[in-house]
């Protein structure tokens, strides 16, 4: 089983994370931000990962540091899961719709950090959330997971389900990326034989 546990304190929060890679989807999440908790929970319910996270954060200030810091310790947590990424198939993509919203996500796996957000939330809120805080929790969580991640819009005009169908879309890319794949068993999927 490729599992991780993470946890990080700093002056503005307290995160503790648990992971499954091979999940069944159960997931418990409880950030003090609610609707990070939905967007988390579809993360977790639709890679099919099981992801326990409890964070006490600064949420009096606002969201922005409890965002940030469970992305990264998201990202910590798939980079510790995947070890040397023997065997994994390295690359996923989903394009998924949502009502009107139409997101395709890619990522790689790679051993490099790197996002392309070509997402467009036209509400800066949602309830009291700052949707550009959606762009702030994938750069964090790249960052650490050493991975590359594209998120591109084809459609939408609703904000809410923008930021639900980018969170679906990239637990789905995301699952593909990580799962063995039987014709690499034991391989490293790269020609310089690292990720």
């Amino acid at each position: 089983m490729r599992d991780a546990e993470i946890s990080r304190k700093t002056k503005e929060t307290d995160i503790s994370l648990s992971l499954g890679i091979e999940g069944k989807g159960e997931v418990s999440v409880d950030t003090g931000c609610a609707f990070l908790d939905h967007m988390l929970t579809l993360f977790g319910v639709h890679g099919n990962f099981n992801l326990v996270i409890k964070c006490k954060g600064d949420v009096e200030v606002d969201y922005h540091h409890t965002v940030e810091d469970v992305g990264i310790c998201l990202g910590e947590a798939f980079k510790k899961a995947l070890g040397d990424k023997k065997g994994i198939r390295r690359y996923g993509d989903k394009v998924i719709p949502m009502d009107e919203a139409l997101i395709l996500s890619a990522v790689d796996f790679s051993g490099r950090s790197h996002l392309n957000y070509d997402v467009f939330i036209p509400e800066e809120k949602i309830g009291d959330f700052d949707s550009e805080l959606v762009e702030e929790f994938f750069r964090a969580f790249t960052r650490t997971a050493e991975m590359s991640l594209h998120l591109l819009m084809f459609a939408g005009s609703n904000s809410h389900h923008i930021a639900e169908c980018v969170f679906k879309s990239a637990a789905r890319s995301i699952r593909e990326a990580c799962e063995k794949d039987a014709a690499s068993e034991g391989k490293i999927p790269s020609t310089k034989g690292v990720l």
